[in-house]
């Protein structure tokens, strides 16, 4: 019990300590950084930080957005026919594709970073949002790839065999038959997809660029505080910004996370 309550106090309390602090005057910030503001609490400080010139807030929450959209998309295009041949094969080579996949799991991302950097610039495709949402998408691979290939493998083969007899192709028996099945674990991949996303800072960083002018969340708020760090006026209510989505988002998904991971076990 114990270790239950330093655990959710090391989670809750810098969350508290921003949320806090994003409604307060520079002078309680640094007097009272975990307690009440003498003059109460002031939605002026997050009024500024919505309409600064420095960081365009909704035009970032729009880039973010898109980003987030077109990568659950082209994530679910390319890798759920994969992961149903996965799941389906019976050879080797099969085993083989999936580990090569799944192998990116235990590749931390930003060390992807330089190397993406290169390729990308040899292709023309630096500091553009094609060059931006492929490498993203290639990212959310090989967790998707282990949670679609669980879940298909759990699904009958007599639907894929009565599908053929009915005339249909594998690509139609997969979007016909198997995709509406998946709907738990499509769920989960695309939460965690999208949270990854939205709160992803390095990559947007050094793949888009401040020369490119296409700002997502993070890397807007980084352009709007880092000349005014001291200014906490203005660093609480835009982190402020920046995390409130996601963490609505994901306390509303949490059970399509749960039961999806799940889905499979009990099916």
């Amino acid at each position: 019990m114990l270790t239950a309550v330093v655990l959710v106090l090391v989670m809750v309390g810098p969350l508290y300590v921003m949320v806090a602090n994003a409604f307060k005057s520079q002078h309680d910030i640094l007097t009272e950084p975990f307690g009440w503001p003498s003059g109460g609490f002031s939605l002026k400080y997050l009024g500024d930080a919505l309409t600064s010139p420095d960081f365009n807030v909704v035009s970032a929450y729009g880039v973010t957005l898109l980003f987030v959209v077109a990568v659950n998309v082209l994530n679910l295009v390319v890798v759920g026919p994969a992961s149903y041949a996965i799941g389906r094969g019976m050879r080797r080579y099969h085993r083989v594709v999936m580990l090569v996949l799944l192998a990116g799991l235990f590749i931390p991302g930003q060390t992807l970073v330089i190397p993406v950097v290169f390729v990308l610039k040899a292709l023309g495709l630096i500091g553009t949002m094609p060059g931006f949402l492929l490498f993203e998408t290639t990212l959310t691979v090989p967790t998707t790839v282990f949670l679609f290939t669980a879940f298909v493998q759990t699904i009958p083969r007599e639907l894929d065999e009565a599908a053929r007899i009915d005339g249909a192709s594998r690509y139609g028996t997969f979007w016909r038959v198997i995709f509406p099945l998946m709907r738990p674990v499509v769920a989960t991949a695309m939460v965690l997809n999208s949270i990854g996303v939205w709160t992803d800072f390095v990559n947007p960083q050094f793949i888009l660029g401040p020369q490119s002018g296409i700002y997502t969340v993070t890397t807007g708020v980084y352009a709007a505080i880092s000349r005014l760090s001291t200014n906490y006026t203005v660093v609480y209510p835009n982190m402020l910004l920046a995390t409130a989505p996601v963490i609505v988002f994901y306390v509303f998904m949490q059970r399509r996370i749960i039961g999806g991971l799940t889905a499979g076990a009990i099916k």
